[in-house]
């Protein structure tokens, strides 16, 4: 499960350096500099309750639409589908269930017979999920940020309504590549769901930020300034991403164009297109890096060409924490 993306995501790769103490990191790091990652993240987030995926008949002409919430069955609130599993293995003898929900902010109260609630049930979700890439962190402030663009769920087809989340260190255990008109993906396991690297506060239209879990050591490199937007010029540049386990590599890219919102580049790394075809889906986020400064995010992917791809300004980005 995953979430389509507003942008096509796009891809780095960083030469591991060595590890430093995130401690140290925080006493070198101010508020004119970030740590850039690059890292493989897996990103859950807890929904406000329980959403329907697809539109679902349940009789009489009567349907669920794909982005209805229930809210509550035979007067009792539900959050979880545990919540829901709960109340159905308690009333196994009722015939029909009483089913508030709300669709586009309207209330609504429907009786559903037990067959289509059975139905039902493998087109209900309460968690969204999917992969991209760890882009900075604060260690000063002790945040982070990722993606560098907005999660859209795929099945709700908006951005989710969440109580909370967090992102999780991933491992790549494959690659399928791109090729033009069809972007490839990596494919990821979360290496400890139990240990998480951050949490979520926010998913906004620069990316997801939260709370960096300070028990997480190992990062990429020390502080780099924060490069502003008028700085960033055409010519080579490089970007930091993970395509084979947990190592984040370093790649070289050539940025050829420049505009005002974003700017555009081209792969040029012959390891990498060889590897992974161009741009794969779950690389947005990776940091890119400009003549030892921090530039920004690579945000998407032009589908016809992986090998081009456009990045979002980290001065842009950073503006989503606030």
């Amino acid at each position: 499960m995953g979430w389509s993306r507003q942008l096509k995501i796009t891809v780095t790769i960083a030469l591991l350096l060595v590890f430093m103490p995130f401690a140290q990191l925080t006493a070198m790091a101010n508020s004119k500099t970030l740590i850039p990652m690059g890292q493989s993240i897996g990103i859950h987030m807890d929904l406000t309750g329980i959403f329907i995926t697809n539109d679902v008949s349940i009789g009489d002409d009567k349907w669920l639409m794909a982005g209805d919430l229930i809210e509550q069955v035979d007067s009792k609130e539900i959050k979880t589908l545990a919540d829901l599993e709960k109340i159905l293995s308690l009333t196994q003898e009722k015939t029909h269930h009483d089913l508030d929900v709300i669709r586009n902010g309207n209330e609504s109260n429907l009786s559903v017979d037990k067959e289509s609630i059975k139905r039902l049930i493998p087109f209900l979700k309460d968690r969204t999920e999917g992969t991209g890439t760890l882009t900075y962190v604060d260690p000063h402030k002790k945040t982070y940020g990722a993606l560098g663009h907005q999660i859209i769920d795929s099945a709700l087809k908006s951005p989710p309504s969440f109580n909370k989340g967090a992102i999780f260190l991933s491992e790549i255990n494959q690659i399928k590549k791109s090729v033009p008109g069809v972007p490839g993906y990596k494919i990821s396991s979360i290496v400890d769901d139990e240990d998480f690297l951050g949490t979520i506060k926010t998913n906004g239209i620069y990316g997801i930020f939260g709370t960096w879990n300070n028990t997480y050591t190992e990062v990429l490199a020390k502080p780099l300034e924060i490069m502003q937007s008028t700085e960033v010029v055409a010519g080579d540049a490089q970007i930091y991403t993970t395509v084979k386990g947990k190592k984040v590599e370093k790649f070289d890219i050539q940025i050829s164009e420049v505009d005002n919102e974003q700017f555009q580049f081209v792969l040029t790394d012959p390891k990498l297109l060889e590897f992974t075809g161009g741009i794969l889906q779950g690389m947005s986020g990776s940091p890119v890096i400009q003549n030892g400064k921090f530039a920004g995010a690579v945000t998407h992917m032009f589908v016809d060409d992986p090998t081009k791809g456009a990045g979002l300004y980290l001065q842009t980005m950073i503006q989503g924490e606030k």
